[in-house]
């Protein structure tokens, strides 16, 4: 795949992985983009070593499921870290 859909299946994945965590998270575009392609190489690491499956087509179902799964998990720490901001 290349150096651009990689980067455009991270944005993808980032917003996608957005939508279905709930609550809000902070960040713009920049920083789903971010989140988005950190999770897909996540995702894509996971998937070689767990099931044998890579990112390696970009219209492939278990590219774009590992590509969300890594980047559910890359938003779960990521709000770990950044924490949730309390009202009083």
């Amino acid at each position: 795949m290349s150096f651009i859909a990689f980067l455009i299946l991270g944005l993808i994945a980032g917003a996608i992985a957005k939508l279905i965590l709930p609550g809000k998270q902070g960040g713009g575009w920049f920083v789903t983009l971010l989140l988005g392609v950190v999770g897909a190489l996540l995702g894509g690491w996971l998937g070689s070593v767990l099931f044998g499956v890579g990112l390696e087509e970009f219209w492939d179902l278990s590219t774009w499921l590992l590509a969300i799964g890594g980047a559910i998990v890359v938003l779960l720490i990521y709000g770990l870290i950044v924490g949730r901001r309390k009202t009083a």
